[in-house]
């Protein structure tokens, strides 16, 4: 019997696991020549990037560096004023990761748990804290199953229907934007830029058909130092950026996963008509990965043979993932932070930072709770003349949740959280720290799936016929398709000798005729 075998391809991603890294960073560093000797640490602002990754067996070798920018109080003829230096330190550690090979793929991120800074000597400061490196790894997989079979219309098919998480398209895009601050004429012109930041907040994506859109804001923020002055000042502005992709089979009922990140930032200092330094450039690129995911009703076979010929149904079973829910939340965490008793009283925020950190995440019934710390840097101006200007760093934990409805404690999440604002303001000798943040959980779970990836039929003959009528007596969990099959004839053959109306339910003890019984 000659047969034609359709197959139909399924891509999809599977989480082998994930898991987590310390990493104990401790370097010194020389203040340069050109910047005066060290007196006071105000701040130390660490971040850490991946650079790469090598996936080993059982688990995953990771390596980054991270760029520290410090604020210190400088010793002058004088008076002491602001100095900001920039140093790149390298990391590197292996997350264990059980069933992790090579040839898979890795999502790692790093995060600093805390950073602290110290004055070795006058001219020399050592950085010294723990960086978190996190790690997931996804096995690309394919699904090869027969869909349907050609050629002969002997053949009989059990469909069942079935739900796969279908990989539909995974995409880069490069998003660019620009900046220009200009710092107006009742502020006095730039010295020296301190401290440079960009961040990523008010994150969109929309999937329409046929093309996906994507759209962020980048918060750009600088704290400089005047011109023939010690006073320091902030400014900011906020950058759109935006990016599209055609996507032949996109459409709005899809779920995703997006990632922006910060690919590079860059800025340089204009002079005006006049020649004065009052302008800051920006240009910054944002790398977004998308990828689109469809939740497929899929009509798999679940069993085949002939009445006239002996089939070899070659099955193979599948992990696949299934994603169950995707929800977003919003949490304003607020603190006042106390002012340690040998600091000088605030008088003015000058600038507010801080990044946020998820530290244990877990699902409970219908949502996931999270727990997490925001690490918190507040320049102040001070009515001490000596100490004008001081700096503050606490982290402040939260608790939180995202509801996703019917989620259940044995299911696995991944959790990603974003400081959407960030602001402070003296409040009664402290310092209120209000923060905005966005939380984003996915929640899915495993299915164990058997397919049909091959039909063979065995050489050697085929049944033999019988003109004869069987009588037979249903047994505790059988349908018609297992007694067609048993008896090698068809569900419908069965029904029409019995005069059935519901094909679907077979009784205990009901008695069935048989038509032309066959013998293998």
């Amino acid at each position: 019997m000659g047969i034609e075998l359709l197959k139909e391809n399924i891509d999809y991603n599977q989480v082998i696991g994930q898991n987590t890294s310390d990493t104990v960073v401790k370097e010194e560093y020389i203040i340069p020549d050109t910047q005066p000797d060290v007196r006071k640490i105000l701040m130390v602002d660490a971040k850490p990037n991946v650079t790469n990754t090598d996936i080993m067996q059982d688990k995953v070798y990771i390596e980054g560096n991270i760029e520290f920018n410090v604020l210190y109080l400088g010793v002058g003829d004088e008076s002491s004023q602001v100095c900001g230096v920039a140093y790149t330190s390298k990391f590197s550690n292996y997350v264990d990761i059980s069933g992790a090979e090579h040839d898979m793929a890795c999502f790692a991120n790093a995060y600093v748990e805390h950073m602290n800074c110290n004055i070795v000597n006058e001219r020399k400061i050592g950085v010294e804290g723990i960086v978190e490196i996190s790690a997931e790894i996804e096995k690309p997989c394919k699904i090869q199953m027969v869909s349907d079979v050609l050629g002969t219309g002997e053949i009989q098919f059990l469909r069942k229907e079935s739900k796969l998480d279908k990989l539909i398209s995974k995409s880069s895009m490069d998003l660019v934007g620009k900046s220009t601050i200009t710092i107006p004429m009742d502020k006095a012109q730039i010295d020296e830029v301190l401290k440079y930041d960009a961040n990523i907040h008010k994150r969109q994506i929309k999937i329409l058909e046929g093309k996906v859109q994507v759209e962020a804001f980048v918060n750009i923020g600088v704290l400089y130092r005047d011109k023939e002055s010690r006073e320091i000042n902030f400014v900011s502005d906020d950058v759109i950026v935006t990016g599209e992709e055609n996507v032949e089979e996109a459409d709005p009922s899809m779920d995703y996963s997006v990632d922006f990140e910060i690919g590079a930032s860059e800025f340089n200092i204009k002079e005006d008509d006049l020649g004065e330094r009052r302008a800051i450039n920006s240009d910054i690129l944002v790398k977004c990965d998308v990828e689109l995911i469809k939740k497929e009703d899929a009509n798999i076979i679940d069993d085949a043979y002939s009445p006239q010929s002996n089939l070899k149904l070659e099955r193979q079973n599948y992990d696949v993932n299934m994603v169950y829910g995707h929800g977003f939340s919003e949490t304003i965490v607020k603190e006042n932070l106390e002012i340690e008793e040998n600091s000088p009283v605030p008088s003015e925020v000058i600038m507010c930072s801080g990044n946020v950190n998820i530290t244990d995440q877990k699902l409970v019934e219908n949502k996931v709770a999270l727990e997490g710390v925001i690490n918190s840097s507040v320049v102040y101006r001070t009515s001490d003349a000596d100490k004008y200007v001081y700096a503050l760093n606490e982290e402040i934990p939260f608790n939180c949740s995202v509801d996703i409805p019917g989620s259940k404690i044995d299911m696995m999440c991944n959790s990603k959280a974003y400081i959407e604002n960030i602001e402070a303001a003296v409040e009664a000798n402290t310092i209120l720290v209000k923060a905005v943040v966005s939380l984003e959980s996915r929640v899915f779970y495993t299915e164990h799936k058997d397919f049909i990836v091959n039909v063979v039929p065995v050489e050697g003959g085929a049944p033999e016929k019988k003109a004869s009528v069987t009588i037979y007596v249903a047994q505790k969990g059988d349908s018609l398709w297992k007694i067609a099959k048993r008896y090698c004839t068809t569900v419908e053959n069965i029904v029409k000798a019995n005069s059935m109306e519901n094909s679907d339910e077979v009784l205990e003890g009901q008695k069935l005729l048989i038509p032309g019984r066959a013998i293998i």
